[in-house]
């Protein structure tokens, strides 16, 4: 069994040249409720009248299906077959396709304005991907990309990536499995791909982990990756 990794310290100083980005622990929340305020901190980027900061909201959803722009409306008979097993479904503006989300799975939507880091959403998904694998390299797992999006451990995906970028100012995000049920994924061809998996890092190590251990592992982790200071703040 592999140790836990210890929590991480964002009491740090401001460095020359870093951008700050506030973090904003939204808790569990439900799916539409969280769409509602990333599109608030979005418009705030688009009003000039506003100086709004980039931001990291993080939350934990109760169990929903999602799908993305890149796919043709998904059946009706085949979502009420998916909102019958007790979750709830959502069209979004997202890339990807279809996907879960729900308790024990690290969510993270980024509202960032790639004018602070570098204007190219290619760039943008490199580097949530790095982020991740880093982040899940610190817990002793391997993972890797892959020609699909996403972080990968072999042929099964850890964590989903999910964007939507409109004038540089970024949504959606990431959805990382921690100690997710991974029973809902039974039903649907995740990210609509044939022939891969899912897993977890609660999977991978053999023992359960929590949001709670993996957030502060993964916060640390998108500090160094993407070059800005984290701090904590209030939601809107």
């Amino acid at each position: 069994m592999k140790p836990k990794v210890q929590a991480c310290n964002f009491n740090m100083k401001m460095s020359p040249g870093k951008t700050s980005v506030n973090i904003v622990n939204l808790g569990k929340v439900a799916y539409q409720s969280a769409l509602q305020i990333q599109q608030q901190y979005v418009r705030q980027h688009f009003d000039s009248s506003i100086q709004t900061p980039n931001t990291l909201l993080l939350c934990e959803h109760d169990p929903v299906y999602t799908t993305g722009i890149r796919r043709a409306l998904y059946p009706a008979e085949e979502e009420q077959k998916l909102r019958d097993l007790g979750a709830d479904f959502f069209r979004t503006n997202r890339g990807g396709l279809i996907t879960f989300h729900g308790p024990g799975q690290m969510v993270c939507y980024p509202i960032l304005n790639l004018g602070c880091f570098k204007k190219s959403v290619r760039w943008y998904v490199c580097e949530l991907e790095k982020t991740v694998i880093k982040m899940c390299g610190k817990f002793g797992i391997t993972a890797s990309t892959s020609p699909d999006t996403g972080v990968w451990v072999g042929n099964n995906k850890i964590c989903a990536i999910g964007i939507h970028c409109g004038r540089y100012i970024t949504s959606h995000g990431l959805g990382l499995n921690c100690n997710t049920d991974m029973s809902w994924f039974d039903h649907i061809v995740p990210c609509g791909i044939k022939g891969k998996g899912v897993t977890s890092l609660s999977l991978e190590l053999g023992r359960d982990v929590t949001i709670e251990e993996a957030a502060p592992v993964l916060l640390q982790t998108f500090s160094e990756q993407f070059n800005c200071m984290l701090s904590k703040a209030e939601s809107l």
